[in-house]
Parts: structure tokens; C-alpha cells; sequence
């Protein structure tokens, strides 16, 4: 591969987005003969109508991969540039080799330094900036962040309170070094990012890992699918995405007076909707589709922005707001100027 530069701090860019989504729809009314529920409950409480669910034979591995074509392309980059490759996850392949690899495998990507982050839903915003840290060293000058989920892998669907909430997908964005001098488009401005660990019990899947390996003993209380305290977690999130968004504004200079489009982790339209209510802006500056996937975790913020920005909703100049909150509790907020 090339020789890495040594150049000391540099800017960098989004020069392409990517999504994929698999075939399988499942709605509100399918899941109503699979368990107590209906689409008025699930619709009123969440905005979720459907969501996709991937084949059998399809691993995190191969929506990551699909995602990261189409965001090559849309770069215009090939395989061989990609010096990086972060997939954000909780639904790997396996426990190891990461996700990321299998990715590099799947795309010709030979060049790259892979590997994953777990931080739920705000894993493909600490990716990012993970990211634009390899870059702003000099090491690296191209990567592919990755958002992908195969969520339905995880859940109880016996659960009515979580079955409803989760989907499958993946979304992915080609990143690259940018002259510090010059206004390039995709610039990310800045990121926050936040944790709090006391709250880790809150939303987990609690079973499979070394703390609590899944035996023949406890299989029947599924241990390895996701377990959540849905009044904390939605108290919580709209405090955290408050927060982490009027930080990275701050930190980009910017006010949110001045946010074009916010887009943010697709988890609940209520909470959509009491985060724009703090920030001040109307309904029609933030963008939604969970009414389509439900929440996808690490791949809502990535698929949200490849869609917004396909659509047409992001103008040369806007500045947009990315934020998320998930498990551990994580939390995280990108400022974009496009």
C-alpha cells in the first residue's frame, strides 16, 4: 500500500453515502399474528409502521458490504483506495475475526486496517470520529465507516415491548482527507461523543458473552436477545442527544439557528419529536424514515443521511446535526457542513 504521510492535522470529508436495506418487509400487521400487539399500538407509540428483515443466509457482514459498494461508487473511489475500514455493530459475524474484515474480504478492499466498534446506536458516530482521528494524523487518507445491524438476529419475539422496535440494514460513508484551507463539501466540523457505564443494565442483551455464556440451563429466558427499560432509556436519550447536540454546535461555532437538517438515530418519533421541541426547530428541518425501518441502531444515522442525501435534502452549505443515543449508555453528535 502507499507510504503513509506525515502530515500533521488536516480536515476531513464525506464524499460519498451508501445504504442497503434487505427485501423482507415485515409490518406492524404481521407482527400483530405473531404476538399481542396491533398497528395503532405500535404506531402511536413509536411512529414505527415496518421494518426489513434480512435473509437467513445473510450475515451483518454482507448489508455492510452492499452499503459500502454503493458508497464507493457514489465517491467514485475504488476498492483499493480504502486505507480504512470501521464497521459499528452489535450484531457481528462472529466474536472474532470483527465484521470489518469480512467486509474487506467481500469488497476487494486490500489495502485497508479493519476492525469494529460496539457502542449501539451511536457506534457509526464514534466510528466517524474514530475515523477522522486516523486522518488527522496523517496515517491514513481514505476510509469506509459502516453502520450495520442484523438485528432481528437478537430479539425475543415473544417480547412485544422490543420485537416491534428493531430492524435490520446497513449504511456506510466514504470519508477522506481534505486541505484544511479550502471549503470542501462533507466537512465534518465536529463530534461529541459520551458515556455513561452505571446505566449499562438499562439496555443490553445480557447473555452470550463471558459474563453469562448461554447454557442449556438458561436458553429458555433468552439471555441473548435485548432486554430494556423503555421509560429510562427514553428519559435518558432526549437528556444525552440534547446535550451532545448543543456541544457540537458550540465546539463548530454554530447555533442551532443555524442547522439546515438534523438527522437523528431513528429510535422512537417522540423522542425525535421532544429533541427538535428543545432545540427550536420545526418538524420539517428533521429528518425520518423509521416509519419504513424502525430502529436499525449503528446503521439509522448512516442509511438516514445516504437517503437525505439521494432525496436531494442536503444543499451545498447546509450544516447538519447527527445524533444518537444507545446502550451503555452511549451517546454522540457530528456537525456536518455539506
Amino acid at each position: 500500500m502507499p507510504a503513509p504521510s506525515s502530515q500533521p492535522f488536516c480536515a476531513s470529508s464525506i464524499i460519498g453515502t451508501g445504504s442497503y436495506m434487505p427485501e423482507k418487509v415485515l409490518t406492524n400487521d404481521d407482527l400483530s399474528k405473531m404476538v399481542e400487539t396491533s398497528d395503532e399500538w405500535i404506531t402511536s407509540r413509536t411512529g414505527i409502521k415496518e421494518r426489513r428483515i434480512a435473509a437467513a443466509d445473510q450475515a451483518t457482514s454482507d448489508l455492510a458490504a452492499e452499503a459500502a459498494r454503493r458508497a464507493m461508487a457514489d465517491a467514485g473511489v475504488s476498492p483499493e483506495e480504502i486505507q480504512l475500514i470501521i464497521v459499528a455493530t452489535v450484531t457481528a459475524d462472529m466474536f472474532f475475526p470483527s465484521t470489518a474484515c469480512f467486509v474487506q474480504k467481500k469488497i476487494g478492499a486490500s489495502n485497508a486496517v479493519c476492525f469494529d466498534i460496539s457502542a449501539a446506536c451511536s457506534g457509526f458516530l464514534y466510528a466517524l470520529q474514530v475515523a477522522r482521528h486516523f486522518i488527522n494524523t496523517g496515517n491514513r487518507t481514505t476510509a469506509l465507516v459502516i453502520g450495520a445491524e442484523k438485528l432481528s438476529s437478537l430479539i425475543n419475539w415473544k417480547d412485544r415491548n422490543t420485537c416491534v422496535l428493531f430492524g435490520d440494514g446497513a449504511g456506510a460513508v466514504v470519508i477522506r482527507r481534505a486541505d484544511e484551507s479550502v471549503e470542501a463539501p462533507g466537512r465534518v466540523l465536529s463530534t461529541v461523543m459520551g458515556t455513561d457505564g452505571t446505566l449499562a443494565d438499562v439496555l443490553k442483551v445480557p447473555g452470550g458473552g463471558s459474563a453469562c455464556p448461554i447454557t442449556p440451563e438458561n436458553v429458555a429466558s433468552y439471555p441473548n436477545t435485548i432486554h430494556m427499560e423503555g421509560r429510562e432509556t427514553f428519559k435518558h436519550a432526549v437528556t444525552r442527544m440534547l446535550e451532545a447536540s448543543q456541544q457540537a454546535l458550540e465546539i463548530a461555532g454554530l447555533s442551532a439557528s443555524d442547522v439546515s437538517l438534523v438527522i437523528p438515530h431513528q429510535a422512537n418519533a417522540r423522542i425525535i419529536g421532544a429533541i427538535a421541541e428543545r432545540l427550536n426547530l420545526p418538524l420539517d428541518r428533521v429528518f425520518m424514515n423509521l416509519d419504513k425501518y424502525g430502529n436499525t441502531s449503528a446503521a439509522t444515522i448512516p442509511v438516514a443521511l445516504d437517503e437525505a442525501n439521494k432525496a436531494g435534502r442536503l444543499k451545498k452549505g447546509d450544516v447538519v446535526l447527527l445524533v444518537a443515543f444507545g446502550g451503555g449508555f452511549t451517546w454522540a453528535s457530528s456537525v456536518v457542513r455539506w
